[in-house]
């Protein structure tokens, strides 16, 4: 079994002092100004081992944002690896629709990166982000103000763009995966409530993904939906599809 670790190069030292479970619970975001490790971790049977390599993917996928083009026609879907796993203009029959999902992007990441985004003046953005923010404990305070940071840096340099504030999607920790952003369930429906009052207050749709993907009656991710308790598998997009579709 393979599994891949990102840490931050100022991390790497106090990761190895750290269990392998605890340092696979982590979350990082790498910028341009923190260069980032990916760990390899390898079990066989009791056998370990843990070795090293530059982490490429998020800078591979930001700098071809930066060369594809963005017209008025179009519809950015914004976010993280929930986002980035969707073949939206596929799901939804619609060439308009751009994939802008980056795996492991928190609110910084995408207020970094939003100016080649915005270059073009798109018609709709769909924006999801924050549970990689609280997996790294960054504050529930914090989350709300980069989200408005990020909505009011799209409202002043692209006002025609009309924003679609998605709620965080809930957390299941029955898997035993992605602890880091699971232990944060509880926190996210009290969340998504704070990112509504971002919508209201800025006159954007809150488009309200959470309650459709809970178990009834509780604040989990329906198993029907994921198959690791954070991420989503084709059923989960074909329900997503299903909420946006009177937004398109």
């Amino acid at each position: 079994i393979y599994r891949y670790l990102w840490f931050p190069f100022n991390e790497v030292v106090r990761l190895f002092s750290l269990s392998v479970h605890t340092a696979h619970d982590a979350s990082i975001y790498p910028n341009e100004k923190n260069s980032v490790i990916v760990f390899h971790y390898m079990y066989h049977g009791n056998n370990h081992c843990l070795t090293t390599k530059p982490l490429t993917f998020y800078h591979q996928r930001a700098s071809l944002f930066e060369k594809l083009p963005v017209t008025e026609k179009d519809i950015l879907f914004v976010g993280n690896s929930i986002t980035n796993g969707g073949e939206w203009a596929e799901l939804f029959n619609d060439p308009r629709i751009k994939n802008r999902g980056i795996s492991g992007d928190i609110c910084e990441g995408i207020l970094d990166r939003l100016a080649p985004l915005l270059r073009g003046k798109p018609a709709k953005i769909f924006l999801l982000i924050g549970i990689n923010d609280l997996a790294r404990n960054t504050s529930p305070d914090t989350v709300v103000s980069m989200t408005a940071d990020i909505v009011n840096r799209i409202r002043c340099e692209s006002p025609g763009t009309a924003i679609y504030l998605q709620s965080i999607l809930p957390v299941n920790d029955c898997y035993g995966m992605f602890e880091g952003h699971t232990r944060h369930g509880r926190a996210i429906a009290s969340l998504n409530e704070r990112l509504k009052e971002i919508a209201t207050s800025q006159s954007i749709i809150f488009v309200d993904l959470y309650s459709h993907f809970i178990i009834p009656g509780s604040d989990k991710l329906d198993p029907r939906y994921s198959n690791d308790g954070l991420h989503l598998m084709g059923e989960g997009y074909l329900k997503w599809v299903e909420i946006l579709k009177p937004y398109l």
